[in-house]
């Protein structure tokens, strides 16, 4: 998306609450032994927790009230190029749109969403571009980065021209501040890097990720097109929110890569032995800044319609609108959990750790917040009245409602447990009650054990409740579920920390 001129691409849990549960009148405080049937629906968009041996170094999930800007961690790029050295009017890449900060382009929506939209003022365009003020994100020597972002594409009813964009540039290219409010050093492109996480053109329902680098023209990276996916297949990514990932891999010192991920399935990687490694070290080991943005027109989307682009009939008033940025971090260990699918549902905001340390032993204590996947808006906020044991942190998921889900992957059960001890607060409203079911490997698989949980006190006296489960051994990922039959779905427990003690 900067300096470069485009040549074509190639084209490219549920669950179901039954009828006896749904009429379950949980009146009391208690251990109770439940069998009950389970299927699955889709789960809600959240900002995934970080997998165990990760944590989260940066997230945003747009939680302000309709109609407001940006918080401070973004700075918007207005007008139509940076200020600085060797930098070009139209970004680089022949877009027509003026970037503004007005909430016409730039907008959180109140629901957990931020619209970039791009308006036709009489032929002359308006559209969004933000970017984060810090740039070092970075996967660390040995380790790696995660970047993510929850993103529904346009959907205009003619979309010739609009240009959605994700995507990450090397700190080495700025001078001084950030963006447009800063100077640019450009003519360092694409020498100190750009991954484009996820690009669309033309409102085709297609996606593409691209790594750019080395010299311009030509070079290891082919520029100016990059190294690139090419346009694939997106089918409902106009219409839904979806998750495009980069994984930046360091682990292997000797051969380092880069994966593309939509929601979880890789479908492209780079690596190092195919750039040489000191365009590679250049291009991608050293900080990043991230970039949201919504061009129109441009060599890209007229390059894959053989056309200039916007024209008289392309719809005004699309938005590219963005559920939720995060960027985790490994330190090391080797492995690459492939991220999370983004569900079709509003954002919640994101845990307010990324510290946990995450037990895999059935008989540990298992912090609440070590999840590694859900349904529902999970809340994560500090365990508020309650200690701390030995390897749990403070943090609770906090108000769980019916329908929600949490998914704790490789709990080893060892030679079997018979036992589930809960620790548990809850500040229900009067008769409002539920349950908390152990499930095995499926969230749609028949609970193994449950217990029932009304209002212990309030929301910070904890109780640990325990429950008989069958007799489990082995390695599973638990599933906890959360069912109550009262109107409304009001929330009815938190949970700090569990574990299964040895029959």
């Amino acid at each position: 998306m900067l300096t470069r001129v485009r040549l074509p691409h190639e084209p490219a849990r549920h669950r179901r609450l039954t009828a006896a549960l749904a009429a379950l009148a949980l009146v009391s405080l208690g251990v109770m032994a439940a069998i009950v049937g389970h299927a699955a629906t889709a789960s809600a968009t959240t900002v995934p927790p970080p997998p165990s041996g990760w944590t989260t170094t940066y997230s945003d999930s747009f939680s302000g009230s309709a109609g407001s800007g940006v918080d401070s961690g973004w700075t918007y790029d207005t007008g139509t190029q940076y200020n600085g050295t060797g930098c070009t009017a139209n970004w680089g890449t022949g877009e027509v749109e003026t970037n503004t900060s007005s909430t016409a382009n730039v907008a959180e929506d109140g629901n957990g969403h931020l619209n970039l939209t791009a308006v036709d003022n009489g032929g002359s365009w308006t559209s969004g571009r933000i970017e984060t003020v810090a740039d070092d994100f970075e996967a660390p020597a040995g380790g790696e980065m995660e970047v993510s972002a929850s993103v529904e594409q346009p959907n205009p009813s003619s979309g010739l021209g609009y240009w959605p964009a994700f995507w990450m540039l090397g700190a080495g290219f700025r001078s001084s501040g950030a963006g447009t409010s800063g100077t640019m050093d450009c003519s360092n492109w694409p020498s100190t890097g750009e991954i484009d996480v996820m690009e669309d053109v033309n409102a085709l329902s297609e996606h593409s990720g691209t790594l750019h680098c080395g010299t311009d023209p030509g070079g290891p990276c082919n520029e100016t097109t990059g190294l690139s996916s090419g346009l694939q297949a997106c089918s409902g990514c106009q219409t839904s929110y979806n998750t495009y990932s980069v994984i930046v891999n360091r682990t292997n010192t000797s051969d380092e890569s880069i994966t593309w991920y939509l929601n979880g399935t890789a479908y492209y990687t780079v690596t190092e032995s195919q750039v040489g490694t000191a365009t590679w070290e250049a291009a991608v080991d050293h900080g990043f800044f991230l970039i949201l943005d919504l061009a129109m027109g441009g060599a890209y989307p007229n390059a894959v319609c053989g056309c200039t682009s916007p024209t008289s009939s392309t719809s005004s008033g699309a938005s590219m609108s963005v559920g939720y940025v995060a960027v985790y971090e490994s330190g090391g260990t080797g492995s690459s959990p492939s991220p999370s699918p983004s569900p079709s549902a509003s954002p919640s905001p994101s845990p307010s750790t990324t510290g946990a340390e995450c037990q895999t032993t059935a008989t540990a204590d298992i912090s609440a917040d070590c999840y590694s996947a859900s349904n529902g808006s999970i809340s994560v906020t500090a365990a508020t009245g309650d200690s701390s044991p030995s390897g749990v942190d403070g943090n609770q998921a906090a108000e769980l409602s019916n329908g929600d889900w949490l998914e704790y992957p490789g709990i080893n059960f060892g030679s079997g447990s018979s036992q589930f001890d809960a620790r548990v607060a809850s500040g229900a409203a009067g008769g409002v009650s539920g349950l908390v079911d152990v499930v095995l490997d499926s969230p749609s698989n028949t609970p193994v054990g449950s217990f029932a949980v009304a209002n212990t006190g309030g929301w910070s006296s904890w109780e640990t409740i325990p429950a008989n489960i069958s007799e489990t051994t082995g390695t599973h990922t638990v599933y906890l579920e959360f069912v109550s039959g009262a109107s409304g779905d009001p929330p009815f427990v938190s949970l700090h920390y569990f574990n299964f003690p040895v029959s």
